[in-house]
């Protein structure tokens, strides 16, 4: 793990990946050697880290790749990690972002990983965070995080980056229904894309629609209020905008140290799920058990047990 620490922080794209490839891994000795790699990378920390959600149809590869491109051309080096809808066969990755994001993907100073979801909720893959980390000690100052684009549910993100930035197609004022609370009130900045051609009429409406609606809710970060931007990502237009929106926002939380307390709390909440999600692994796996859960799924099935029973029975076995 040393060596391929050093190789990571040396920038060797090839053991950056094989570095993700290990901590994305679910084997009980990679799991091991994911938790000695990440201490030998140390603390990391350094880099944006942005998360950007929207519904299917929104453009999120497009915007990416040209946000990306932006960036690059601006000195930055940017990491990818786009999180893809999962084959229900195979488990890997359905539409696979790194095809879709040619020009971006050709620079030396970009790096996109598709990872698939793999029925994860929340929008992210399980080991979206350690992977953030990977590409922080290979030297990437911004990491973009585009969730798998399914719905409202995918705030899991917004638990994992500094900016939660969500990306709205023209004409979908009417999904406000309510002003969307789950994902909208946790939106730093709302973007509508494809400001451009027939659209660009209806995505200033759209805008407006979003703006008037943020007004009523609670701000997610303190001594911000979340601002609402057009662009094209097709033409390339707004994005220099929407970037230097970031960048106000990232000095703001720098100078209240809301940054620090976001960050604090993300690892907080990370060290609880890592948690729950390994006990129940290791429930899970349980040869003492084992035996007994199907009979217990078929008794709860059937209404012969409440859920809450079969819970309770399988933890007992469990605990002793």
């Amino acid at each position: 793990m040393t060596d391929l620490a050093d190789a990571v922080r040396a920038g060797d794209r090839r053991a950056l990946a094989r570095a993700i490839t290990l901590v994305e891994s679910t084997r009980a000795d990679h799991r091991a050697e994911a938790a000695g790699l990440l201490e030998e990378l140390g603390a990391t920390g350094a880099s944006t880290r942005v998360g950007i959600s929207g519904a299917p149809g929104a453009g999120k590869s497009t915007f990416i790749e040209a946000l990306g491109l932006h960036l690059v051309e601006s000195g930055h080096d940017v990491a990818v990690l786009a999180v893809d809808p999962s084959s229900t066969r195979g488990g890997g990755s359905i539409l696979g972002d790194k095809t879709r994001m040619e020009q971006l993907a050709r620079s030396s100073h970009a790096f996109i990983r598709p990872s698939p979801s793999k029925g994860t909720l929340g929008g992210v893959a399980r080991r979206t965070r350690e992977a953030l980390l990977v590409c922080e000690a290979a030297g990437f100052d911004v990491v973009l995080v585009e969730t798998v684009g399914v719905g409202q549910s995918e705030v899991t993100v917004a638990g994992m980056v500094d900016v939660f930035a969500l990306l709205i197609a023209p004409g979908s004022g009417d999904d406000l229904q309510g002003v969307k609370r789950g994902i909208v009130e946790l939106a730093d900045l709302v973007v509508v894309n494809k400001t451009d051609g027939a659209l660009a009429d209806l995505a200033r409406h759209t805008a407006s629609d979003y703006g008037n609606a943020l007004h009523l809710l609670r701000p997610r970060t303190d001594g911000w209020a979340p601002r609402v931007l057009t662009c094209s990502a097709l033409l390339g237009e707004g994005i220099g905008d929407v970037w230097s929106t970031v960048e106000l926002f990232m000095a703001s939380v720098r100078a209240t140290g809301a940054l620090t307390r976001r960050r604090g709390e993300q690892a907080r909440e990370w060290m609880w799920s890592e948690i729950s999600e390994t006990l129940l692994e290791r429930l899970r796996s349980d040869a003492r058990i084992r035996s007994e859960v199907t009979a217990l799924e078929r008794d709860v099935a059937a209404g012969l047990m409440s859920p809450a029973a079969a819970a309770r029975l399988l933890l007992g076995r469990f605990e002793t």
